[in-house]
């Protein structure tokens, strides 16, 4: 690829042809929203969730900046924010990796394999590693919540830092 910007339209254009909704915030290529829904065998299976995406200036070469804005109940992330503890999207991330690898199996394996000991939401964790049962339940009940006015507002969304974004189910 001969520039950030090719990459960055080539990736956008693969993750709009992989058939998931992306919304566009405003003219430019950097900022959209993408209609996710939860994993099959897991909890949130059923839950569409609405993911921000900020890519960097620098993107591929620094990872995109990824946050639920509708609620979801998970160990890694923050329930007021969004904000996502994933170490590929954080730490270890790679120009090799593209923004259908974050939809087809970074965000689905971490709702599949949530850790516990790492947590945003230290509440879902506790529960993760105490009751299961309960855990799982209170996702599906999370799930349940149709209520888009718990989106964050772009100025709470300015005000949670560069980190990314999370929120709570549309369904």
């Amino acid at each position: 690829m001969s520039s950030p910007s090719k990459r960055r339209e080539m990736d956008l254009m693969k993750l709009m042809m992989s058939d998931y909704k992306v919304e566009m915030m405003n003219d430019g290529m950097q900022e959209f929203y993408v209609e996710f829904n939860g994993p099959k065998d897991s909890p949130y299976h059923g839950g569409v969730w609405r993911i921000r995406v900020e890519l960097p200036d620098a993107y591929p070469y620094k990872s995109p900046s990824i946050g639920f804005v509708n609620k979801i109940y998970h160990p890694n992330v923050d329930e007021m924010s969004g904000s996502v503890c994933l170490d590929v999207i954080n730490q270890t991330w790679s120009p090799m990796f593209d923004l259908v690898n974050v939809f087809e199996v970074f965000l689905p394996q971490l709702l599949l394999y949530p850790n516990p000991s790492d947590p945003l939401n230290g509440e879902a964790a506790a529960l993760m590693m105490r009751d299961r049962t309960a855990y799982e339940e209170k996702v599906k009940g999370a799930e349940e919540v149709k209520s888009s006015d718990e989106e964050l507002s772009e100025d709470e969304y300015a005000a949670s830092d560069d980190e990314e974004i999370a929120g709570k189910p549309d369904l």
